[in-house]
Order: C-alpha cells, then structure tokens, then sequence
C-alpha cells in the first residue's frame, strides 16, 4: 500500500485540473453524512450510557425497533410521556438532508459574519434554508450565553436602534403596522429618544463577557434594567455607568455597588465607561452590515456579536463551542414559528 510520502511524491505529476478533482474527491472523502450527524447528537445526548427522551427528558426510555429508512435509524420510547422519538427529535438537525460538513461550513460562514446570500452560496443551500439555520443556531447561543454572570468592573450603558417591521408584513394576516411607513434608509420622523427607537442596555467586563438584549421602546427604565440584567451581574461587582438615574434604583434593588460619571466622559480613579462606548461603536458596525435588522431578531443578532467578536477565546474553539452547543440544543420552535415572533420587545 501506498505511504503518504509516496502520495506526497505522486502529486508533483498532477496537473492543477487532475489536482482540483483529486481535492474535490478528498473533501467528498471526508465530508460524511447524515450518520455523522446522528453520532455526534448520540454522544452529546447520551448520559453514561443511558438516553434521555428528548422530549420531556426523562431517563425511563427504552429502544423500540428501527425505522424503515436508509440509516436505519435507532427508534426510542419513552415510558413516562410515552412519545417515539430518535437521537435527532428536537434538534437542529431533525430533518436536515445535509451533512456534518455543510453545518461546519455554515457556522464558519457565522463566524465571518457573512450574509444569508453570502452562507447559502457557501454552503451550497437556498437563501430561506440559510436564514433559518441562522436564527435556530443563534437561538441556541442566546441560550447558552443567558448563563453569563459579570463580576469584576462592569461597564454598562445603553444603546439605541430604529425599529424595524422588516419581515412582518409578508403573509401574516394578524400583523397591523403601528406607526406611519418610513421610507428604507430614513431618519425617524421624532427627534430624541421617541418611541421609535428600541432601547438595549448592554455591559460588559474586562475578561470579555458582556450581555446585551432590546428591553424597550425610547427612554431607559428601571424595569428594563432588571429584565436585562437581574441575574446577570453578581453582587460583588462595582457597576461603572454614565448619570443615568434608572442605574440606581436598579443598583440599589441589586445591593451592587455603583460608580456614576456624570455625562460619561472622563474617568473617575480608575473607572471609566470607554470599554462599553467601544462595544456600541463595534455592535453598530456589526449590525451596519446587514443592510437593516428586523427587531425582532435583534436581539439574536446581538449575542451572534458578543460571541463572534467580542468573547475572549480562539476562533477555533468558538467555531466548535458553536457547532456543539447549537446541535445539542433542544429546539422548541419549528421553521414556521421562527417570522412569528413578537415585533417589539
């Protein structure tokens, strides 16, 4: 048999037509299929030998035969909400026809921040499968990314973003526009912080954590405060935040300690608010890109930022943390639920 040196030696007589292919059969090679899919979802879902139902969790599940498919896939029942289900019920890829490579290259697409068109073409799929695969992998990250806790020097402040209906009008036949049609591209017709802008309070720390989600319509609230980041930032923290008074009540509800600088500008000692003014200036750019964020989905497009560019790991480990955590994660919205989501926050 042939060595790799041996290999290595051969492909000095290739031409770059014959070497295309031969890269072409390699990758087709290493691709794999929907099985490995099923593999990585069986050892991700398999707890010490035991499968848990993937419907309503519990560990009383049996195997229950085969299905009639290509793959033979392994059926399970479950004696306590006694449901049929396989390995890949309620995951991302429950139905998917692409294989583990494709999803590898779509979350590479992710971690570039590339464009639905821009992944589709990519990954070989249509614009609508892409835009799909997009919000199920991020709804996952905003699942794992809801266990982040600040500590340390928090910086926190609030962000603005015009509200956006983009998505909603097609087909609903429940959705009524509740304000006047802006043109595409235009300024809001209300100057200041008018009930036109969405309201996202952000923070963040020095060893790269950082939480962020619309909370409301104009000005900052208390109760946007909490919804954002009760549970979010531990009490031994000393939050570092501008004038803003909706930060006291919030800090003193917290029993956090709390650093205000009037105005934001400057420093006071050693606190400052430039890594959130920082954040917002990146989290604009990012948002920039797409060309107009439904709000609806904007809070998804906030922790794909916070992850993709924000997070203190290697790009690496951020492509595997994602594939992982978005495969694993069980799904409890399906396709046609995803455009229906609320309008506002």
């Amino acid at each position: 048999m042939a060595t790799l040196k041996d290999i290595e030696n051969m492909l000095k007589d290739l031409t770059k037509n014959e070497l295309r292919k031969l890269l072409k059969r390699v990758d087709k090679e290493l691709s794999g299929h929907p099985s490995d899919l099923k593999a990585l979802l069986t050892a991700k879902r398999y707890s010490n030998n035991h499968c848990h139902c993937t419907l309503c969790g519990s560990l009383n599940v049996k195997k229950d035969g085969h299905r009639k498919d290509k793959y033979n896939t392994q059926k399970y029942y479950c004696n306590d909400c006694k449901h049929y289900f396989t390995i890949t019920t309620n995951s991302i890829v429950s139905g998917t026809r692409k294989d583990l490579t494709t999803w590898q290259k779509y979350i590479n697409c992710m971690m570039n921040g590339f464009t639905v068109r821009q992944s589709a073409d990519e990954c070989g799929i249509h614009k609508n499968t892409a835009f799909r695969w997009r919000h199920k992998i991020l709804d996952a990250l905003t699942n794992m990314m809801n266990e982040v806790e600040l500590d340390g020097i928090v910086e926190a402040d609030e962000t603005y973003f015009k509200q956006s209906f983009k998505g909603n009008h097609k087909k609903s036949k429940t959705f009524v526009m509740p304000r006047k049609r802006h043109s595409r591209g235009g300024k809001s017709k209300k100057r200041g912080l008018s009930r036109d802008k969405v309201c996202v309070p952000c923070a963040v720390n020095k060893d790269g954590l950082s939480v962020g989600k619309p909370a409301t319509l104009g000005k900052p609230t208390v109760s946007a405060m909490h919804k954002v980041f009760d549970g979010r930032i531990t009490s031994s923290a000393i939050l570092c935040t501008d004038g803003e008074k909706a930060y006291q009540k919030f800090s003193k509800d917290n029993k956090i300690e709390l650093v205000q600088i009037a105005g934001g500008k400057g420093k006071k000692g050693a606190y400052h608010i430039q890594h959130i003014n920082n954040y917002h200036s990146r989290l604009k750019d990012f948002i920039k890109k797409f060309n107009g964020v439904s709000t609806k989905y904007l809070g998804n497009y906030i922790v794909w930022h916070n992850f993709v560019n924000f997070a203190h790991d290697s790009r690496e480990n951020k492509e595997e943390i994602m594939l992982n955590y978005a495969i694993n994660y069980p799904m409890t919205e399906t396709n046609v639920m995803i455009p229906n989501r609320p309008a506002t926050p």
